[in-house]
């Protein structure tokens, strides 16, 4: 642990470092502890937090006296607990079964090249001496079980048996083995149990030593043996390709007594996930029911609808240019999309639907719209971008995650704005319905001749 805090201490981008050796929480071992670290400003330091993190990991797989990793605390997180985002627990029907699958699941873990740092809560590493009494050799000795346990609850229990006053002061009488004859588990072996007849027989002729190990913490999900995998994507791969290559792993490894769920940032994000496509759906749905009832038609809606699709493409493509990932923060964006692009649609058919009632051709009357539309359709873009840039520039404090909510909007609007001027023209005049433009001039011919009636009769 020293050798950690030394190597931390010469971070000159450090502001408080906190470290604790075998915490008692979460079921904390000795052999456990951690290191956390508070940075200094961004404006502070010359390196990012992921460049100070990439850099402490490859520091610390130098270090063999113990498993080391680094991890980041996730921006977005429901519950305290691991700062690894992919949580897989693993429910089992027995202990036995269990134990028996892990070491194969987290040899493939460990394999994959989707993980940068795998580890688990479930871990079999403390030691513990079973102490197994021969009853009918102690029968023969006239050595019973209950004289075996008093003997080893003297000897290694500490037990207080009772108090005595000397000087004023009251003290405890305990009954232990001095250190050196209790610090080895051999020492067990050499104690020495009185029989029926007084005689001092060595406790090694009627019992026997084993080892074994077992977990610190037993845990349960759903009311099942359970062990939680725990893992941080490597670089270049997201939270949910990691849920994907668990899935993949769990399908070769676990039989169908195994049952598989997600904790944690993990759980969170995929319902959230689920939740987005939902929202999607319904924000897709509102708004062309809101168009229709603006237009009194069906087909128009499906005209400037067509925007999101084009929005939809420069969000993705943008994502890919500059490297980041399809996360909660771009689901967000591509959500705010469907009501900013729709917008460029709106501005250009409801201006050609006038046009048209004026007497306008199709293809006229929508080129003339495109072309007088232009300028409030770029002027309300670049705006809109121009907002969603300093998210995409990350500036300020904890931003670097929502780097892709900007890269999305702004992609989305810049791509949508450049095809919207030729794509939402074409299928306009394809979809636009003659017969209804007919029958409005129709009627503006016949109020015409209503209104020019009268004056001819008078």
């Amino acid at each position: 642990m020293g050798r950690l805090i030394s190597l931390v201490d010469t971070l000159p981008e450090k502001n408080i470092i906190i470290s604790l050796t075998a915490p008692g929480f979460g079921g904390g071992a000795v052999n456990n502890g951690f290191v956390r670290i508070n940075l200094v400003a961004p404006e502070n330091r010359e390196r990012s937090q992921q460049e100070i993190a990439d850099w402490l990991n490859r520091e610390v797989r130098k270090l063999t006296f113990a498993k080391a990793y680094v991890t980041q605390e996730q921006t977005i997180a429901a519950s305290r607990g691991s700062a690894l985002p992919v949580q897989y627990v693993i429910q089992a029907p027995t202990l036995e079964r269990l134990k028996q699958v892990i070491p194969v699941f987290m040899e493939k873990a460990q394999a994959s090249p989707v993980f940068q740092v795998v580890d688990l809560n479930l871990k079999f590493n403390k030691p513990e001496l079973m102490v197994k009494i021969d009853r009918e050799r102690a029968r023969a000795l006239g050595i019973t079980v209950r004289d075996i346990a008093e003997t080893l609850q003297l000897f290694f229990s500490g037990q207080r048996y009772g108090f005595f006053i000397m000087n004023g002061k009251q003290y405890a009488v305990i009954a232990q083995a001095d250190r050196g004859n209790r610090n080895e588990p051999l020492n067990l072996s050499s104690i020495y149990v009185r029989n029926n007849r007084a005689e001092l027989i060595q406790l090694d002729n009627v019992v026997e030593l084993s080892y074994r190990s077992n977990p610190q913490q037993l845990y349960r999900f759903n009311r099942y043996v359970s062990a939680t995998v725990l893992a941080s994507p490597a670089q270049g791969y997201t939270l949910g390709d990691g849920i994907d290559e668990m899935d993949k792993i769990a399908d070769g490894v676990l039989d169908e007594s195994f049952s598989t769920s997600l904790a944690g940032v993990s759980k969170e994000y995929s319902e959230s996930s689920n939740t987005l496509v939902f929202a999607f759906l319904l924000a897709l749905i509102l708004v062309y029911l809101i168009l229709a009832a603006q237009f009194e038609s069906f087909r128009y809606p499906l005209v400037i609808m067509l925007t999101v699709p084009l929005a939809l493409a420069g969000a993705i493509l943008s994502l890919w240019i500059f490297g980041q990932t399809f996360n909660i923060f771009s689901q967000i964006g591509i959500i705010a999309l469907v009501g900013i692009v729709t917008k460029n649609g709106i501005l250009i058919v409801e201006f050609a639907n006038q046009r048209r009632v004026q007497g306008f051709a199709v293809n006229e009357a929508v080129i003339d719209a495109a072309t007088q539309r232009f300028r409030p359709i770029l002027m309300t873009s670049l705006a809109t971008a121009f907002g969603a840039l300093p998210i995409a520039l990350a500036l300020g404090a904890a931003a670097k995650s929502r780097i892709s909510l900007g890269i999305v909007i702004i992609g989305g609007l810049l791509f949508s704005l450049v095809l919207t001027l030729y794509v939402i023209p074409a299928l306009y005049t394809y979809l636009s319905s003659r017969h209804q433009v007919s029958k409005v001039l129709e009627d503006k011919e016949k109020e015409e001749q209503e209104v020019a009636a009268p004056s001819e009769t008078a």
